[in-house]
């Protein structure tokens, strides 16, 4: 049987610098817990356009179709501002996306206990947080036809239409549903079927998909009391679905009552190919941070839970996910801080290497 593939692309600003410390954790693996990933590394973002010309070459996109996993690190930077927009770097993410076909989008909310005190929110409010938002990624607002800047009459007109279809909302739904059933059993799906007609088939076809799945407690919630309730007490979800709009909006306000945007994974899934896996593509939810790229501050956590993500849902390795999670876990119990997590008490930050070496230390001691 051959060895599971993972092509890893750390694209531009800090992600080659985090992307380092998750290729020394694939190591890891591979020495001690004999876990063998078939790697290939390319280029993506602004990389992709300085070597290409395009941020995405198509043999880069044939191999994303190919392998069991994509890792990316970041796109974008200051440098790439005035390309065409058709250019620009971020064109590569999204084509990988859409053309991969990654409609649901994991966007995990945890809070470490260690970074409690790092939230806005009280800390018992967010201390042990752990709810998962799951996102539509491909279909909503954001591709729906008619769009554009329109002149009528004597003003231009701003168009983007908001369009669904019933498969595309069961397939998202049954994806929320599937990773219930691996938790708490419990999934909130949260739309706008009070002025929205695509929020009432929205909450049809949700109800409907829940039928197949008996054991899963099912509510319903307006995507905008749904936020009011994230931030007053999140912890009485488990699960939320939500469509491609407002999962970009709630899942940003989640992450934040974590305390750090910069220490979040995210998962993005397809269908199964035929080996059974979801097409997947992971990648930290923080940005390319140019301001600090190539310095060694960069925190490689986000990176490496984005790698633990992948252990979990694209090769079915729960425990080693949790192994790493919890070596996470430890180091920050322990104090080791990169910069962006160092608190008013001040203290010395570790390098984006330290940080990386200190995981790998954790997850040795968990042998």
């Amino acid at each position: 049987m051959s060895n599971p593939s993972l092509l890893i692309l750390p694209g531009d600003g800090i992600g080659p610098e985090v992307m380092a410390e998750v290729r020394k954790i694939i190591d890891w693996y591979g020495a001690k817990r004999g876990l063998v990933f078939d790697v290939s590394e390319d280029l993506v973002g602004g990389a992709a356009y300085d070597a290409h010309g395009t941020p995405l070459h198509d043999d880069t996109m044939a191999k994303a179709q190919a392998v069991d996993a994509v890792l990316l690190g970041a796109v974008g930077g200051p440098k790439y501002d005035v390309l065409d927009f058709s250019v620009k770097p971020e064109r590569g993410l999204l084509r990988l996306r859409k053309e991969m076909d990654l409609f649901s989008n994991l966007r995990p909310a945890q809070c470490f206990d260690a970074l409690a005190d790092f939230s806005s929110l009280k800390k018992d409010v967010v201390a042990g947080l752990d709810i998962m938002i799951v996102r539509e990624l491909t279909s909503g607002v954001y591709f729906g036809e008619p769009r554009g800047i329109f002149k009528e009459g004597n003003e231009r007109v701003g168009i983007n239409t908001q369009r669904y279809t019933e498969s595309e909302i069961a397939r998202v739904a049954r994806s929320a549903f599937d990773l219930a059933m691996k938790r708490g059993k419990k999934l909130c799906s949260m739309e706008k079927a009070n002025v929205m007609e695509s929020g009432i088939l929205w909450r049809d076809v949700v109800t409907e998909v829940s039928r197949e799945y008996p054991e899963v407690e099912l509510s319903h919630m307006y995507a905008d009391a749904g936020a009011m309730q994230l931030t007053r007490w999140p912890k009485q979800f488990d699960v939320i679905v939500t469509d491609n709009l407002f999962g970009d909006l709630l899942s940003d306000l989640a992450a934040m009552l974590t305390g750090s945007l910069g220490m979040l994974p995210s998962a993005s899934l397809g269908a199964p190919m035929e080996n059974g896996r979801p097409k997947a593509l992971y990648e930290p939810v923080h940005g390319s941070a140019p301001d600090i790229a190539g310095q060694g501050k960069a925190n490689p956590i986000a990176c490496i839970l984005s790698f633990a993500m992948a252990l979990r849902y694209s090769f079915d390795q729960g425990p080693e996910a949790a192994r790493l999670e919890s070596a996470v876990e430890k180091v920050l119990a322990d104090g080791v801080r990169t910069a962006d997590l160092m608190g008013p008490d001040g203290g010395v930050p570790v390098s984006t290497t330290e940080m990386g070496d200190a995981i790998l230390a954790a997850l040795d001691a968990s042998l």
